[in-house]
């Protein structure tokens, strides 16, 4: 049975991310898979890529040697046939502990040499999954960066995202005068179910690629 790691990046349990996630999980497991989620803000301590070289030594090639919570996360991703990832956008990233796992995930493979350019020898599927409050389009150059470098040094990638998110049940709660509550509610009972089938879609279409 093909194992699938599923990454939840969002501190909102039940949320946007959460709920997308969640959905190509099933998507992937509806197909045959095995799959794990993994919520990231449940894990003990961790941190990003501390630069301290470990992965680029003869012993460790490829292997980021930081002794943290994200070590069992990295270990299973390391062994899985596909990996599906989601994040919402914070001040214009991805959070901060999504990035955290991802400079652990793809510095390692990153070698600085001409042969080989990447120590992944074994690359896998992945479903990138962004979600944001803000219109469509706002976030295409940072969805192409980490679509690029992920295709690079993990595996093929299919990307998602859900823009113009409902973020709150109650924006009078929080006075965002920015915001139009009665459209965003409307778009989260309208269009966000058709992300969360696309999501599923995505996942279930991850096993055919294995």
């Amino acid at each position: 049975m093909k194992k699938i790691i599923a990454i939840n990046g969002s501190p909102r349990s039940g949320w946007n991310t959460d709920i997308l996630v969640r959905e190509a999980a099933a998507g992937a497991a509806s197909a045959g898979a095995e799959v794990e989620i993994i919520d990231l803000y449940q894990l003990e301590k961790y941190t990003g890529c501390i630069s301290c070289f470990g992965c680029k030594t003869e012993a460790h090639l490829g292997t980021c040697i930081c002794r943290d919570g994200l070590n069992d996360v990295l270990e299973k991703i390391r062994s899985a046939d596909g990996l599906i990832l989601g994040s919402p956008v914070y001040l214009g990233d991805v959070t901060a502990g999504l990035r955290a796992l991802y400079e652990r995930l793809v510095f390692p493979y990153i070698s600085y040499k001409l042969d080989p350019p990447n120590y992944n020898s074994r690359k896998i599927p992945v479903v990138f999954i962004l979600t944001s409050g803000a219109p469509e389009g706002c976030y295409a150059d940072l969805l192409k960066r980490y679509r690029e470098n992920l295709e690079a040094f993990v595996g093929p990638t299919q990307t998602l995202v859900a823009a113009d998110t409902l973020q709150v049940s109650h924006y009078d709660r929080y006075g965002w005068t920015m915001f139009d509550p009665d459209k965003k509610k409307e778009r989260r009972e309208t269009v966000f179910p058709q992300e969360r089938q696309a999501a599923f879609a995505l996942g279930q279409a991850m096993l055919n690629s294995i």
